[in-house]
């Protein structure tokens, strides 16, 4: 079974870049849908960005053209790379590995890491 952690958080001032990782174990993690998911203190977790194992990407229409998914599955690794971050993208994220090629719910995903934490300043 696939085992997920999730690095490359921190805080930082809007219009900054950030590459979130997203580091599997795991044999499979090839075969998976890999998602980006976040969550703002108080909010539900939402759905942010997904890659299927042949690298079609899809996302939230609020991120496209400044947040990008990809993935090296030599390196059993899917990357979030976040560019003119907001304040509103303040939350935890957190990548999730689905079975489905498209899966943009949380209930798609049964598989998840521990999030690390994306602070925007204004």
């Amino acid at each position: 079974q696939v085992q997920l952690a999730e690095s490359g958080g921190g805080l930082v001032q809007a219009g900054d870049s950030l590459r979130l990782s997203c580091a599997g174990s795991g044999r499979t993690f090839s075969f998976y849908t890999m998602g980006w998911f976040r969550q703002a203190p108080g909010k539900e977790r939402e759905f942010v960005a997904a890659i299927t194992w042949n690298s079609v990407t899809y996302d939230k229409e609020s991120v496209k053209g400044r947040f990008a998914v990809s993935r090296d599955n030599a390196k059993n690794t899917v990357y979030l790379q976040m560019n003119g971050l907001k304040p509103e993208d303040t939350a935890r994220y957190y990548c999730g590995a689905s079975a489905m090629s498209t899966a943009t719910l949380r209930t798609h995903y049964n598989l998840w890491g521990q999030g690390t934490q994306v602070t925007v300043s204004s």
